[in-house]
């Protein structure tokens, strides 16, 4: 079925109300905005407990951020990739961990929208409950069976699981010929966790390894996700379920934007810190200055909100054009193709090499007692610097792909 042919979901299914019909997006950026003030205090704290803690999972749970970007029918909010990234970014902006947790479980419904109807129907039950982790590389396997497939595997680096109602994980299809790989959607009370995570920055994040043993899921549960030459599956059964065509853009840079908005509203917090420290803090040398009075530390200030803010305004131009891709595909304009998926690719990982940037000179020049284990920039710094290392974050094969791409050549690899 072409993205433009939607349908209505089957009479049987009874669409779930969002618990506050009439919010708006400026108004759950706002929840973000003052939360930020306890999200830094609790800073700390989440790291020594290396978990999103159980309150503050209550207050997003409250202030709806987890259903940001969830379909409506489906008891979200349905706001705009934009928006979504706006939310993510203020909380981020307090507290860098907080935020990775809530933006890879929130945003994981986009990639959710994407699955079979009855799965969809199913896992969001009775109250569209929805806070799902997600590892698509295939770490798992499954075999096909009647009905469906027998899965099991392990797959690490699962951030908020111990938060999650539920968790989709990738699995290489098994059989005598190469099938691809498919991802699958397990309920929480299906995995188990392996506390495996032990990371200089990030610690909060709780990014464990999931675990499932040998289970029989049934195929409304699975959707494909490459084929057996690694190439991603650009059709999928969820979208005809959807009138709004941001469901049916491309993947990848929906996730990337998950991590992009972290960063840069982490960069931000540094530069909260960064402005403190100035402000507050003297020259090592008579006439003991504030730094703040010195030029050095004016040029260094100056230098980093420019950084960041173009970083910021290039994000959210990256959620602008997705729209707007996504729109112009579903009413039957130019694909949201393989290229324009990897320049958004390419403008996001540059948004995080800005934002990382910025906080280097910050803690280049904020002095030594920045770096101590407790002190603040230095958990700032440590945390971008650890999500940096993240596979989808790695522009040099982003950009040579794209190139082979432009000039007719196969890309290698995924990314």
């Amino acid at each position: 079925m072409a993205v433009s042919e939607k349908r209505a979901p089957k009479a049987r299914f009874k669409p779930i109300a969002p618990p506050e019909p009439d919010l708006t997006p400026e108004a759950m950026i706002a929840r973000a905005v003052a939360l930020r003030p306890l999200l830094r205090e609790s800073q700390e704290s989440v790291e020594a407990a290396r978990r999103l803690s159980d309150d503050m999972n209550r207050r997003f749970v409250e202030a709806g951020f987890y259903r940001a970007i969830q379909p409506r029918i489906f008891g979200g909010y349905e706001f705009g990739v934009p928006d979504f990234m706006r939310v993510m970014m203020e909380v981020s902006r307090g507290c860098p961990e907080s935020g990775w947790v809530l933006s890879l479980t929130a945003g994981h419904a986009h990639l959710f929208a994407s699955f079979p109807e009855q799965g969809q129907i199913e896992v969001y039950g009775s109250d569209g409950e929805f806070r799902a982790p997600g590892v698509p590389p295939p770490s798992g396997q499954a075999v096909p069976v009647a009905g469906g497939y027998r899965v099991k595997g392990a797959w690490d680096y699962v951030s908020g699981c111990d938060i999650a109602t539920h968790f989709i994980g990738g699995a290489l299809v098994l059989g005598p010929e190469p099938r691809g790989s498919i991802v699958v959607v397990f309920d929480r009370k299906d995995y188990g966790i392996v506390d495996n995570w032990n990371m200089v920055g990030m610690q909060g994040t709780g990014s464990k390894r999931v675990t499932v043993e040998d289970m029989f899921v049934p195929d409304y549960r699975t959707c494909a996700w490459t084929n057996a030459a690694g190439e991603m599956n650009t059709q999928r059964p969820g979208w005809s379920l959807h009138t709004n065509p941001m469901y049916s853009g491309r993947t990848v840079p929906f996730l990337v934007a998950e991590s992009t908005a972290v960063v840069v509203g982490a960069a931000y917090g540094a530069l909260d810190v960064y402005e403190e420290i100035v402000k507050t803090r003297k020259a090592a040398f008579p006439p003991f200055p504030y730094r703040s009075e010195l030029a050095e530390y004016q040029h260094n200030f100056g230098r980093c909100q420019t950084l960041i803010d173009t970083a910021h305004a290039a994000a959210i131009q990256v959620g602008e054009q997705y729209m707007e891709l996504a729109r112009r595909q579903a009413a039957g304009g130019p694909p949201f193709d393989a290229a324009w998926e990897r320049r958004l690719h390419m403008i996001e990982q540059q948004c995080i090499h800005l934002a990382y940037e910025a906080v280097d000179i910050m803690i280049r020049t904020a002095g030594t007692s920045s770096v101590k284990k407790d002190a603040m920039l230095g958990r700032y710094w440590r945390n971008i610097a650890v999500i940096r290392t993240h596979l989808a974050h790695q522009s040099d094969s982003t950009a040579v792909n794209y190139g082979r791409m432009h000039f007719g050549l196969p890309v290698i690899g995924r990314m």
